[in-house]
């Protein structure tokens, strides 16, 4: 009996999970409401509260699936094999086209602030560090002798490189680049930070 409740209890959190996966993608975070959740899973409003304890947390769900499925296109095994600045340039272009193809899903993964009475679970923060570990290991061929604090440092810098000028201007800040530029002026950016790097090392 208790296996069976269980068993009900996980379909409901799958299908709350992609009623507010879909709900983010076609309207964007802000947008997002319960009530519309609820009725696109075919549960009462108070279902939802109980499989999550508020709307935040089920966001946080949304989010790590969001995060896997970024995973997923920034670690293709093809290109494991390539030069480091080369799969530097990759990882780059694999974000780039990922927050254009999924930019409401995307934008859900820096826009999100639970309430302090809820704060963001440990297990998720440890979501995102693959994001620095995917950059840190080719920047660890093209600078074999850096500390690997300073090493996770670098990363941190050139992933916010990357992500800041995706995001002013997919956001369409006046600073921000046309779409069509964006490609080749991020791999401009990651070619020239990379080259930097070897010059270093050399």
């Amino acid at each position: 009996m208790a296996g069976r409740r269980e068993e009900k209890r996980e379909d409901l959190k799958a299908r709350l999970i992609e009623a507010a996966r879909e709900r983010i993608a076609k309207d964007g975070l802000a947008n997002l409401r319960a009530r519309d959740i609820t009725q696109d899973a075919g549960c009462a409003l108070g279902g939802l509260y109980t499989v999550f304890s508020d709307l935040a947390e089920l966001v946080i769900h949304v989010n790590s699936a969001t995060l896997k499925a970024l995973e997923a296109r920034l670690t293709l095994p093809e290109t494991k094999d390539r030069p480091p600045t080369d799969r530097l340039r990759n990882l780059a272009q694999g974000y780039l086209s990922f927050a254009v193809e999924h930019r409401n899903l995307w934008k859900a993964l820096f826009d999100h602030f639970p309430p302090e009475s809820s704060p963001t679970p440990q297990w998720h923060l440890n979501e995102h560090l693959f994001l620095m570990d995917v950059i840190a290991e080719p920047l660890a061929e093209l600078q074999p002798d850096m500390p690997a604090q300073d090493r996770a440092i670098r990363a941190r810098t050139l992933f916010g490189a990357v992500h800041g000028v995706v995001s002013i201007s997919l956001e369409g800040r006046f600073v921000g680049l046309p779409l069509e530029r964006l490609s080749r002026e991020v791999d401009e950016l990651v070619q020239t930070i990379a080259a930097g790097a070897e010059r270093r090392r050399g």
